[in-house]
């Protein structure tokens, strides 16, 4: 009896410390994650590429949101400093009974302010970061292109950088800047989704 309650204990206290040991252990990945998230989103590594890439965001009726505008514009401006010669606009439909991808959004936008069409490339179905990355591996081999500066929101810029080296991507990263609606809460909201992403990315789940 005796032998059997301290064999009961032993086990109760392993997997107390095994339990410990998992939440300290995840509460340190989620730390040092968030940490790598908030350095890569106050590094602009704008610099001479072959092309600048816009990844998709929201778009409503083939108009870009405030968001993808501010992705946009950023990259327009990188182009006009004549950092690189070719734009690349990335994304899909947003569904069913969506008429618009976020590509096309992207191109019509930047050929509206003056961009020459054939400085555009726009990949039109990817259906999230990941796929968009795969996509623009394909391209980026068809094209001959070596070095790519990444435009997209500060907070997903980690995760990026890191599908895009998975990809043997060569990238400079680049944040756009902050748009009037956003506040502590959406890049809060960002950040726990990217965290949980990248964690799920790495762990082969997502």
């Amino acid at each position: 009896m005796g032998s059997t309650w301290r064999g009961r204990s032993w086990g109760r206290w392993i997997a107390g410390l095994v339990l410990f040991l998992g939440i300290g252990a995840a509460g340190f990945w989620v730390r040092w994650v968030d940490a790598q998230i908030k350095i890569c989103a106050v590094e602009d590594q704008a610099a001479p590429a072959d092309a600048i890439v816009v990844f998709g965001a929201a778009q409503y009726d083939g108009r870009p949101s405030l968001a993808f505008r501010a992705r946009l514009d950023h990259a327009l401006a990188l182009y006009r400093r004549g950092l690189a010669p070719l734009l690349i606009t990335l994304g899909g439909e947003g569904g069913d009974a969506d008429q618009f991808s976020e590509g096309e959004v992207g191109k019509s936008y930047l050929m509206g302010t003056g961009v020459d069409e054939d400085e555009i490339i726009a990949e039109t179905h990817s259906r999230n970061t990941e796929d968009s990355v795969r996509r623009l591996a394909v391209i980026a081999r068809a094209n001959h292109l070596h070095r790519l500066i990444v435009v997209s929101d500060a907070t997903h810029l980690f995760r990026l950088r890191a599908l895009c080296a998975a990809h043997g991507l060569n990238v400079l990263t680049s944040p756009r800047p902050r748009v009037p609606v956003e506040g502590y809460s959406g890049e809060l909201a960002r950040t726990v989704h990217e965290i949980a992403s990248y964690t799920l990315w790495r762990l082969h789940l997502h």
